[in-house]
């Protein structure tokens, strides 16, 4: 499965669900996801400011149109294809293709993460690769490392001129969102590939508790606030048989292995010491640090510990996979789950319209511990490196096609067109009535899902035409006023994540946005994987028991040394200040 399964299983709950949160794709895959506008950035790590542009959603100023006469300009295009949807036929591809004068010759692999990835880089390192890689950022894409690597080679070719002088939303998207300029630019000023900006406002905190409320109200418990509140109401969810159907059966709190908020540990953690559920990585006054270090990660082990020895933690929550923990939120028999980690509740029960029990469960807020600390991990959405990548194979009337077709899905027109698909079969314009999901934001476009049993229309790119859906754009999607409705789902989630926004610290180590030096990537790569493999390996030892929290602590920290966190910590510090301190 891939890393970003759970990310992206919010682009497009059956194309109803949309920028909302977690379903099926267009495609029928799970969806890339991004970052909250909403939250202004942390200030240490605050991108290079932005400049004044013009307007980002505007349509793209007029070029001349392809000459009706002319030879349609071949590009060779690299990218994942979903078993739903036929690339070749597809409408948006069609359309494409007549707008810009096109004929794609196209190269695919699956939707797997691993699979794709190795036929990326068997064709980079054969030379046999294309003029263009389309790529989705949770199934693969280049990394930063991959594009320096290759631009440095002259096998992957700078944006910058191409953006200059045919692509005018790009460069105003650039110009107006200070992170996406952070991922999009080298540090050498070069562009050598386009993220997917997508401000997904909900995934931007994706470390989220979901309670059943319906258990909290038949058994006149209030929503917990603190650590100990909450440990108490899991205890009688495990001992008053909330369920009533007279057997100990119910499981107090579950989550899964995945990432985006599934693991159980680090919404637990955050009442504790600030856990990223990434790299471990905290700062202050502007210097790299190591959470899992320190005596309050300690402190925060041993509370969850001791849901553990209580019988309050699902054992399998620290070893099952998304599909086990679904069982337990959709068993057939009596509800059993009392909480359930996630981005979503879709994650673990079936939600939306006829769901049995897909409303019982609400977000909490952030728990405050025993020292007044309540964090929420913060996570800017869109995923650092790149999808649209030219190579040095593409004739220059390729290269200005690409680029052309990129700025299209800059726009509105452009992104509903290549997201959801056609007007009027995949997506409709608003009516009277009809609300945006953002405040005060007019509704733009609302989506129209597929009916029972209907297939996919394989009129969109979905996922791989994502590259531009700022904060206004998902706010003017119309979304049901009743958030347990599946139209509605969005409206939950956002006003899920309005508990967790503000609780983020004021100093964040922004991975999302570090270019580390060519000649260091390799190394911290390998640093950065032991060290997280560490820390997630010995956490679960301490708050299974395996390992005594007291005896074990100090050979514990000392492992760090021969892991050299210390030299981890010196790339990381000197990676942040080369891309924020300039």
């Amino acid at each position: 499965m891939s890393k970003n399964f759970f990310r992206s299983v919010s682009l497009f709950a059956a194309l109803g669900i949309v920028l909302a949160a977690c379903g099926t794709a267009a495609t029928s895959a799970p969806a890339a996801t991004s970052a909250p506008a909403a939250t202004s950035a942390p200030a240490a790590t605050s991108a290079p400011a932005a400049t004044a542009a013009p307007a980002a959603t505007k349509a793209p100023e007029a070029t001349k149109a392809p000459d009706a006469n002319a030879a349609p300009i071949t590009i060779k295009v690299f990218g994942p294809q979903d078993p739903n949807i036929d690339l070749l036929t597809n409408s948006f591809t069609l359309e494409m293709q007549k707008k810009f004068n096109i004929k794609f010759d196209w190269q695919t692999t699956t939707m797997d993460g691993n699979a794709a990835k190795e036929k990326r880089q068997i064709s980079l390192a054969s030379g046999d690769y294309p003029d263009l890689y389309l790529l989705i950022p949770w199934v693969d894409q280049f990394n930063e490392t991959d594009l320096l690597r290759y631009g440095a080679q002259g096998v992957v070719l700078p944006l910058n001129d191409l953006i200059d002088q045919y692509a005018p939303n790009i460069k105003a998207a650039l110009a107006k969102y200070p992170y996406f300029k952070a991922e999009a630019y080298a540090p050498d000023g070069k562009i050598y590939g386009l993220p997917q900006y997508i401000d997904c406002y909900h995934c931007s905190f994706p470390n989220k508790m979901w309670v059943n409320t319906s258990w909290l109200k038949k058994l006149n418990i209030l929503p917990p606030k603190t650590t100990e509140e909450f440990k108490a109401m899991l205890t009688a969810f495990k001992t008053k048989d909330p369920n009533g159907n007279g057997k100990a059966d119910e499981v107090p709190l579950s989550g899964s292995i995945e990432d985006y908020g599934v693991r159980v540990i680090p919404y637990l953690m955050n009442a504790f010491i600030y856990d990223d559920d990434r790299t471990y990585l905290i700062m202050k006054d502007g210097k790299v640090d190591m959470a899992a270090t320190k005596p309050e990660w300690k402190d925060g082990l041993g509370y969850i510990k001791s849901l553990v020895d209580a019988g309050l933690i699902d054992q399998g929550a620290f070893t099952q996979n998304a599909e086990a923990f679904k069982k337990i939120g959709d068993n057939a028999g009596a509800e059993i789950l009392g909480a359930g980690a996630g981005m979503h509740p879709a994650i673990f029960v079936t939600t939306g319209d006829g769901a049995p029990t897909g409303a019982h469960y609400d977000a909490l807020p952030p728990l405050v511990g025993p020292n007044s600390i309540h964090y929420a991990t913060y996570d800017f959405g869109s995923v650092a490196g790149a999808t649209f990548v030219l190579t040095n194979k593409a004739s220059k009337e390729a290269q200005i096609a690409a680029i052309k077709m990129a700025d299209y899905m800059f726009t509105p027109d452009g992104a509903l067109r290549g997201i959801f698909g056609e007007e009027g079969k995949d997506w409709r314009k608003p009516i009277a009535g009809d609300v945006a999901n953002g405040a005060n934001t007019a509704p733009l476009y609302a989506t129209i899902p597929l009916a029972k049993d209907e297939k996919n229309h394989n009129t969109a790119w979905g996922a791989m035409a994502q590259y531009y859906n700022p904060k206004e754009f998902r706010d003017a999607w119309v979304s049901a006023t009743d958030i347990y409705a599946s139209s509605g789902y969005e409206r939950r989630l956002q006003a899920a994540t309005q508990l967790m926004d503000g609780n983020q610290p004021k100093e964040l180590y922004p991975h999302w946005a570090v270019w580390i030096n060519p000649s260091e990537a390799d190394e911290a790569a390998t640093l950065r994987q032991n060290i997280t493999d560490y820390v997630n390996q010995n956490s679960l030892q301490f708050v299974t028991g395996s390992k005594d929290i007291i005896k074990d602590w100090d050979a514990y920290i000392a492992g760090f040394d021969k892991l050299n966190l210390k030299r981890y910590l010196e790339i990381m510090q000197k990676s942040y200040d080369s891309s924020f301190k300039k």
